[in-house]
């Protein structure tokens, strides 16, 4: 894997609020070619959504475009084809977050928990999200979430296990935050209304609340990025400048100040919409075709 030691650091002090498009996006490819901590993977191509079944062919072409430019990659099931995700990341010389799907369905929950397991001890796991906000969406109770959690510590006690769920739920649920090795937090300004011009800050708040709530456990940034269009929520504007800036932003605090944090997200995914508006379907640093946006 051709990542290198970071220099986003380099943009220290630029105002891009002075910028132009352009000199933002010349900025842009010379971040993103310094590599980054960590990308969410975009796995489903046009057509497809949770419930198909990932190939090996599109899972080993996307880990290969995005491979230059990150250290980590975090995915999010360990079924239907996404247990492909950590294996060929492996091979791309890629460490992995690897989540297992909770949801409501106890069966499906098993076969999730049973594949994260196998593939920990595969050693193809770095890390072990058991969830991804669980608790937001109410598919579980937290005695069942940390059922799962524990139940995924006993069997890989040399792994570290963590949760993941929006920032402010560590604060809320002190039980599953002490459950947890590591604190796994999703942040995003422009799902609370944020100005792009105050996102920096506010994300920076919403780390060290989490922060504040582990009381001394690592936290990584597990989510966190900007759509490129579509529709304004409150104060918060998708655009391709604000997707730039964000980036930009971001990626200077995550190298300065050594925030581990997974961008989300690599590819655009169409499916998206449904649950989130437009804007579901523009979160990627590439597009659904699999071409930089930027």
């Amino acid at each position: 894997m051709s990542f290198r030691y970071r220099k986003s650091w380099d943009i220290k002090g630029v105002d891009l609020n002075s910028k132009s498009a352009a000199e933002i996006e010349a900025l842009f490819k010379g971040v993103l070619e310094d590599g980054m901590h960590g990308l969410c993977f975009s796995a489903y191509v046009e057509g497809q959504e949770p419930g198909s079944i990932l190939t090996d062919e599109q899972v080993r072409r996307r880990m290969g475009i995005i491979a230059p430019y990150t250290s980590w990659v975090r995915s999010f099931s360990c079924i239907e084809g996404n247990e492909l995700i950590p294996k060929i990341a492996k091979e791309f010389g890629i460490k992995t977050l690897v989540g297992a799907w909770i949801g409501d369905d106890p069966e499906k929950n098993e076969e999730e928990i049973a594949a994260l397991i196998d593939l920990a001890k595969q050693g193809v796991v770095d890390i072990a999200a058991v969830g991804n906000e669980v608790m937001y969406r109410k598919d579980a109770t937290e005695d069942q979430l940390l059922s799962y959690i524990h139940r995924v510590k006993e069997a890989l006690p040399d792994i570290p296990v963590g949760y993941v769920d929006a920032y402010y739920e560590f604060s809320h649920r002190p039980r599953i935050t002490q459950a947890c090795d590591v604190i796994l937090a999703n942040c995003y300004p422009y799902w609370e209304e944020c100005h792009i011009d105050y996102s920096l800050l506010h994300a920076k708040q919403m780390y060290y609340q989490a922060l504040a709530a582990g009381q001394g456990k690592k936290v990584i940034v597990t989510e966190t990025g900007w759509p490129s269009q579509g529709t304004a929520l409150g104060d918060a504007e998708p655009s391709r400048v604000n997707a730039l800036r964000y980036f930009l932003n971001m990626q200077q605090w995550s190298a300065q100040d050594n925030i581990e944090m997974f961008y989300f997200s690599s590819f655009d995914e169409a499916w998206k919409v449904g649950a989130e508006g437009d804007v579901g379907a523009y979160w990627g640093l590439w597009d659904k075709d699999e071409q930089l946006k930027f």
